[in-house]
């Protein structure tokens, strides 16, 4: 089996991927690199004929209100239709463009901006609307932005831009091995070789869930080498053997450009997403319709939601 786990943004530079290949004494691991052409990545990796597990760092889903409002009753099916209306990926600059086919907003920051506006704008009562359950506060980490949300240095959209409406919509259109987790089912059942099953893994969950302690910031490349220790034990408990090159990165804190929170970014995806496919962690999806075909969910995450 192949692990990947790609950490997104909408500049190409800042994409990195990191692979691991499972064999009977556990995980070879590669050291970060380029995702380049995500098509052609996928097509490399399936050329080796087995399942492949593909996490991502963005969102995958909308949120219920949204759905409801658009009637949207299959994520996987709306996401490859988009192929077809580009218009949707349009960032609005003010209020008054926002449309359910135009959700994504906004493109500048600018005096009386705010989500709650976002909301009722798109006709929806309160800010709440806009998130999915997995992007919510839980008792283990702080929320994540909403999916349409574009400004500031927590928001997805811009990620969830550059993926949909350049690779995986185009791509599901025409028809490619991409399966979507967990909307088309449990993990261990899509998976199959000559099929990439796809997910959204979050760096930030799954860093707890290795037990990692980042002191500081992981855009600064001393704290990212003082997680080091954490790193290298997280990966002994999930039988992960790293390649001398990313042993060198982990302990050069990934390296001195603004890559290298992608790069560290990357390595914590995999061994989240390692450590479900190893049953470390469970494929846990909670039993809400909603969430299994519209909102989705954040591998491996357990904890739900605080309360409203």
């Amino acid at each position: 089996m192949i692990a990947a786990h790609a950490d997104w943004s909408t500049d190409p530079r800042k994409r990195w991927v990191s692979i691991a290949r499972r064999d009977a004494g556990g995980w070879r691991a590669e050291a970060p690199q380029p995702v380049g052409d995500p098509a052609a990545l996928v097509a490399r990796l399936l050329a080796e004929g087995v399942p492949l597990a593909l996490g991502l760092d963005l969102p995958l889903g909308v949120p219920r209100a949204y759905a409801e409002a658009a009637g949207i009753g299959f994520f996987p099916d709306f996401l490859r239709g988009l192929a077809a209306s580009p218009g949707f990926f349009t960032v609005n600059a003010g209020l008054d463009g926002l449309a359910l086919g135009r959700p994504f907003y906004p493109v500048r920051g600018i005096k009386g901006m705010t989500r709650a506006a976002h909301a009722a704008a798109l006709g929806f009562a309160g800010a709440a609307a806009l998130s999915r359950l997995c992007d919510r506060a839980t008792a283990e980490r702080p929320a994540g932005a909403p999916v349409f949300w574009t400004l500031g240095a927590n928001q997805s959209g811009k990620a969830a831009i550059a993926a949909w409406r350049d690779w995986l919509a185009p791509a599901l259109a025409a028809g490619a091995p991409l399966r979507l987790w967990p909307f088309e089912g449990p993990l261990a059942t899509l998976l199959a070789p000559g099929t990439a099953v796809i997910a959204e893994v979050y760096p930030a969950e799954a860093l707890r869930h290795c037990g990692i302690r980042l002191a500081g910031s992981k855009r600064v490349r001393a704290d990212r080498a003082a997680a080091a220790e954490g790193l290298q034990a997280a990966m002994m408990a999930r039988r992960v053997a790293p390649c001398p090159a990313l042993t060198e990165a982990v302990r050069l804190g990934f390296g001195a450009d603004a890559a290298g929170e992608d790069r560290f970014d990357s390595v914590i995806g995999l061994l989240g997403l390692i450590g479900v496919l190893d049953g470390l962690r469970p494929d846990f999806v909670p039993e809400d319709p909603a969430i299994r075909r519209i909102e989705g969910w954040v591998l491996g995450q357990t904890a739900l939601p605080r309360p409203l």
